[in-house]
């Protein structure tokens, strides 16, 4: 996968996995990681699915509608692609914290879905509930950091909640933080990832 690796200037700080919203690429989230940690190492990767020329991490029917099986393959490629970035850029697979807008959180908050082990943390900025038929695995102590906006037309209000819910009672620890915005990343929201992670 298409990526940029930074190592940062303290090894024992975690490694961002940056993923950036549709029609976005690897350069998009990399002031924001920066702003949240400057010392922590990132990895950050385009989506490998593009449509109508528009990078993505995978495909959808329609809006808010995703493409299951695409959604299962892409997380399991994206899955072996962190551990083969760890051989090869030589970092601790096991101490990845997803930063992830909008479609990157969809796949972030796939990969919690999917693998107990995958992330050490997760900041979802607007995701939605990425598959509502599976079993999650044990998360417990898992912290996952949630922004939505109150009038997020893309991302109704139930997706926060639910996804917040279905974490929580995988045994993660949630924190949702609301802004009464769109979907669009905002500062504000930005700050609150920042002080939540300096709490970890």
């Amino acid at each position: 996968m298409k990526h940029i690796f930074h190592q940062g200037s303290n090894k024992e700080k975690p490694t961002f996995l940056l993923l950036h919203g549709t029609g976005g690429n690897e350069n998009d989230l990399l002031p924001l990681a920066k702003h949240i940690d400057p010392e922590a190492s990132v990895l950050s990767v385009r989506g490998n699915v593009s449509e109508n020329g528009m990078p993505r991490f995978f495909k959808r029917l329609a809006e808010g509608v995703f493409d299951m099986e695409d959604l299962k393959a892409r997380t399991e490629e994206l899955n072996e692609f962190i551990g083969k970035a760890a051989k090869d850029h030589g970092f601790d697979r096991s101490n990845v914290i997803a930063i992830g807008y909008s479609n990157g959180a969809n796949i972030a908050a796939n990969l919690l879905f999917t693998y107990s082990d995958a992330l050490k943390g997760a900041i979802l900025h607007h995701p939605m509930v990425p598959n509502r038929e599976t079993e999650l695995p044990d998360l417990a102590g898992v912290p996952v950091f949630i922004s939505a906006g109150t009038n997020d037309p893309i991302c109704p209000s139930e997706e926060s909640t639910d996804l917040e819910s279905l974490l929580k009672n995988a045994g993660a620890q949630v924190h949702l933080h609301w802004e009464n915005y769109g979907h669009q990343l905002t500062m504000p929201e930005v700050e609150a990832a920042k002080v939540w992670y300096g709490q970890l």
